[in-house]
C-alpha cells in the first residue's frame, strides 16, 4: 500500500519548528495561496469538469515529471525533518508546475496532513534488493507452495492518532491563516489485485500457476480480491476516507472533478466509498490474453469497481486486445491508453462513452537529445487517430530528463497548442 509507514516511524512527533524554517514554510505557502487564486484556476477546473462528464471543451493537458524533480530541482532540501520536507516537496512542486507549465493541472489553497499509520499487510513479506532508493529491484517472494496461502490474513490500517494529532495542529500552525488545513490519506493507489500477488508469490511463478494449476490460482485471486474489499470496509469503519472528487489526482494521474460524486445519500464528513473515484489496474498479467485476464483478474475487481461511484482502470499495460473484457467493470468512466497501445483501436474501442487517457512515451523526453517537431507530430497523429474520442494527455513515468528540465516546459507548450487546435473544431 502507498504512504504505508513503517512502524518505527510511527514514534516521529511532530519537530519543533525553528523561526526561519517557519517563515520559509509560509513564504512557499504565500506564493501557493497567490496562484491558487488566479483567475486560470477556474477555467483549469472548467476543463476537468468538462472531461470527466464526457462532455469535453477542450482536451485536458497534464505534465508530470514524476521521477524528475530532483533534475527540475538543484537546490537540496532547507530542512531535516521528514514531516518537513514533505509539505515543502509539496509546495514547491505546486510552485514549479505552475510558472513553467502550460498544462492544465490545477493549483488549489489546500495543504494535507497525511495519518500517521501502520498497514498490517497480508502476513508475509517480500524481501527486497535494491541497489539504489529507486529504480528496478529483485525481490524474494515469501509464497513458496500453495498450502502458504494459509499463511496470509488480511490488511487493515491501524492510526497512530496522537501523532497525527501533533502534525494536524502544527500544520494550522504554520499555515492556518494562508491554506486551508485538511486531514488526508491516499491509503492507496491501485486497488488492483496483481501487483501484490506478484510480490508474494513471484512474477513468473504468478503465469505458470494460470496454467498449471488455474483452480488454486483461482483461489488466489478471489482470496485478494476478499482482502481488497476487507481493506476498504476497515477503512470506511474508522471513517478514513475522504472525497477525490475535487482537486485530486487520481491513481492514474488524472484529476477527480466531477458534479457526479459524492453519491446523492452522502453524509457530510463519512465519506464511503460509494462517494469517491475507485481505480485498478493489472500490469503484471501483460502477457496474457483476454480471457484469461477476465477469468484471473478482472471478474475479481469487478465487486471492487462495483463499491465505487466512478473508477478508472489501466496503467503502463497496453490494452489494446483487452479493451472489450476492461468494459465490463462497473462504474468505468477513464481507461488508459498506454505508450504501448494500438491508439486507433483505443479510439474504436472506447469512442466517446469514456474518457481516453492517452500516455506519451515518455522516452521521448528521457533520450539524448529533445525534438519538439517529433514531439508535436507525435501529439497531433494522435489527435487525429483519436478522433471522436474522449482524449485527455498525461506525461508521467519519465525516469530522467537527461539533465535539461526545459523539455518539461516545452512539452507541455507543444501539448497544449495542439490541444487549443483541437478545442476549436469541438
Amino acid at each position: 500500500m502507498v504512504n504505508q509507514i513503517a512502524a518505527d516511524e510511527t514514534r516521529l512527533r511532530s519537530p519543533v519548528i525553528q523561526r526561519e524554517q517557519k517563515a520559509y514554510l509560509r513564504g512557499l505557502a504565500k506564493r501557493v495561496a497567490e496562484i491558487a487564486a488566479d483567475p486560470a484556476q477556474e477555467f483549469r477546473r472548467r476543463v476537468w469538469y468538462a472531461q470527466n462528464s464526457l462532455h469535453p471543451i477542450k482536451p485536458p493537458v497534464f505534465c508530470f515529471p514524476w521521477m524528475c524533480w530532483s533534475e527540475l530541482s538543484a537546490t537540496g532540501s532547507q530542512l531535516a525533518h521528514p514531516l518537513l520536507q514533505a509539505w515543502e516537496r509539496d509546495l514547491l512542486t505546486r510552485i514549479y508546475a505552475w510558472e513553467h507549465f502550460q498544462d492544465d493541472q490545477v493549483t488549489d489553497d489546500v495543504i494535507y496532513v497525511k495519518h500517521v499509520f501502520v498497514d498490517t499487510g497480508w502476513g508475509l513479506s517480500a524481501a527486497r534488493t535494491q541497489v539504489a532508493s529507486e529504480g528496478s529491484y529483485i525481490w524474494d517472494p515469501p509464497l513458496k507452495d500453495p498450502a502458504d496461502l494459509d499463511k496470509l490474513h488480511f490488511p487493515e490500517v491501524v492510526v497512530d492518532w496522537e501523532t497525527t494529532q501533533a502534525h494536524l495542529d502544527l500544520a494550522k500552525e504554520v499555515f492556518g491563516d494562508l491554506l486551508r488545513v485538511e486531514l488526508r490519506t491516499e491509503f492507496w493507489w491501485t486497488l488492483g489485485i496483481m501487483y501484490e500477488w506478484a510480490q508474494l508469490r513471484g512474477l513468473v511463478q504468478l503465469m505458470m500457476d494460470m496454467v498449471d494449476r488455474p483452480a488454486w490460482m483461482h483461489e488466489a485471486s478471489q482470496f485478494m480480491a476478499a482482502g481488497r474489499l476487507h481493506f476498504l470496509d476497515n477503512l470506511e469503519a474508522q471513517g478514513l476516507l475522504s472525497l477525490n472528487n475535487g482537486c485530486h489526482q487520481l491513481g492514474c494521474r488524472s484529476f477527480g472533478f466531477t458534479d457526479e460524486l459524492p453519491s446523492t445519500d452522502y453524509t457530510e464528513g463519512r465519506t464511503m466509498t460509494r462517494d469517491m473515484w475507485g481505480f485498478t489496474e493489472s500490469q503484471e498479467t501483460t502477457g496474457i490474453g483476454p480471457g484469461m485476464l477476465w477469468d484471473f483478474v478482472l471478474q475479481y475487481e469487478a465487486p471492487i469497481h462495483e463499491r465505487f461511484g466512478l473508477t478508472c482502470y489501466g496503467c503502463c499495460e497496453p490494452l489494446d486486445r483487452k479493451f472489450d473484457v476492461v468494459k465490463r467493470l462497473p462504474n468505468l468512466r477513464r481507461v488508459a491508453v498506454s505508450p504501448w497501445c494500438d491508439r486507433a483501436v483505443a479510439a474504436e474501442a472506447l469512442t466517446d462513452e469514456y474518457c481516453y487517457a492517452w500516455r506519451p512515451n515518455p522516452a521521448y523526453l528521457a533520450g539524448p537529445t529533445f525534438d519538439p517537431e517529433f514531439i508535436r507530430a507525435d501529439i497531433r497523429r494522435t489527435f487525429e487517430l483519436a478522433r471522436g474520442s474522449h482524449i485527455e494527455i498525461e506525461l508521467k513515468d519519465c525516469q530522467t530528463c537527461s539533465g535539461e528540465p526545459w523539455r518539461f516546459d516545452e512539452w507541455a507548450r507543444i501539448a497544449q497548442e495542439e490541444s487549443l487546435r483541437v478545442a476549436e473544431q469541438l
